[in-house]
């Protein structure tokens, strides 16, 4: 493997992901996909981790003689309230570290794995308006579909199966039939009498 073949693949690990690197967020449009990434390797690494964005910070608490609930003084910490603090902080790191330089700026704010998600989440998936104007790109981009002229005909599938994904991961779903007729009916007109027989 020459050292551009490398190059190519140590950017690509950097972007997906691998067992022992974790996927980054580079741009917007890659949120989708990276937020799936990042679920399955957070929930890989360390569950808890999940679990901590999940529920968010941990209150660490004692109750006085008359049954009031104050906060506990740091020196009277236990190890169990260490670890807890201490998952939280892992769980917040590895969203951050997660982040490119230039997204983590706008990002710096939130100290708390659970507000870092959420606002990621509200930031590129948006409000319930930009989701249905993201869906509605979708499908007229699925109606729109066609064979490209300067791409190989080996890479319609692909391009294909990458619109679907988008398409699922907003909530839009199409039937096999939709989806088979779309991809025969994008074939180049060369293909036109084998989409007649299929």
């Amino acid at each position: 493997m020459d050292s551009q073949n490398i190059t190519v693949h140590q950017e690509l690990d950097s972007i997906m992901g691998t067992s022992t690197r974790i996927p980054r967020l580079l741009s917007a449009e890659g949120f989708p996909e990276w937020k799936y990434r990042m679920e399955k390797y957070i929930k890989m690494k360390d569950f808890k981790i999940w679990r901590s964005i999940l529920k968010g910070p941990v209150r660490i608490t004692t109750t006085l003689e008359n049954g009031t609930v104050i906060d506990k003084e740091l020196e009277n910490y236990t190890d169990q309230d260490f670890e807890k603090i201490e998952e939280q902080e892992k769980a917040l790191a590895t969203l951050t570290m997660a982040l490119s330089p230039e997204i983590v700026q706008g990002f710096r704010e939130y100290n708390s794995a659970k507000a870092l998600w959420e606002a990621l989440i509200e930031v590129y998936e948006g409000n319930e308006y930009m989701k249905q104007s993201c869906q509605d790109m979708l499908i007229q981009k699925f109606n729109m579909f066609n064979h490209v002229l300067d791409k190989t005909l080996e890479a319609q599938p692909q391009r294909f199966i990458t619109l679907k994904t988008e398409m699922s991961s907003v909530g839009i779903s199409v039937s096999r039939s939709e989806i088979n007729k779309k991809l025969l009916n994008s074939l180049p007109k060369a293909w036109g009498m084998n989409v007649v027989v299929i």
